[in-house]
């Protein structure tokens, strides 16, 4: 069995629906990634959702006047997780910030832990969460084929930046991982 926790970062609807305005390409193939990894981690696997405030304060307000449809309770059927998920999540963290590292998930790793994450979208949320866990100084694992970005490049662009905050980030694949 692996250790750590794993995190599987926003595997909602609004990012896997090909006609939703987050559409992530690699969607499919981050989610076979991801299914790989859930059973080296068991019980030890949190599902992050991205949900919008109740009123956006800050430079939230000009990020929902930019994207109204995603000004939507967290109920609304864009930030369910995608059927293949939602079944799967005994954990779930709801957030209203592109990363993901609270005081709640910092408890559930705890201080001496180590953080594997998954997701989309690699050059936002994830990117966001793994640097704020290197901050508190948790090891942290970007699994590069079970994360998918907006594009490739961007995809690429956020691992290649994760790259440069070794040793306190690493990135891997899930053969890698698996097999360690």
């Amino acid at each position: 069995m692996t250790s750590g926790v794993l995190v599987v970062i926003d595997m909602q609807r609004v990012f896997a629906e090909p006609d939703s305005p987050w559409a992530t390409p690699r969607f499919a193939e981050a989610a076979a990634g991801v299914r790989r990894l859930l059973p080296a981690f068991a019980e030890r696997v949190t599902i992050t959702r991205f949900v919008a405030p109740d009123k956006p304060a800050g430079a939230w307000q000009a990020y929902y006047a930019r994207w109204p449809f995603a000004h939507r309770p967290p109920d609304a059927r864009l930030w369910r997780l995608t059927d293949e998920f939602a079944d799967r999540a005994a954990h779930v963290l709801d957030a209203p910030t592109f990363g993901k590292w609270t005081p709640e998930l910092a408890a559930r790793v705890g201080p001496e832990g180590r953080l594997v994450l998954a997701g989309v979208s690699t050059d936002c949320c994830v990117l966001s969460t793994a640097l704020a866990a290197a901050d508190a100084g948790v090891e942290t694992l970007v699994v590069s084929d079970a994360c998918a970005g907006a594009d490739d490049d961007s995809h690429r662009k956020a691992l290649d930046i994760m790259e440069l905050f070794r040793p306190l980030i690493r990135v891997v694949t899930v053969d890698q991982l698996l097999a360690a």
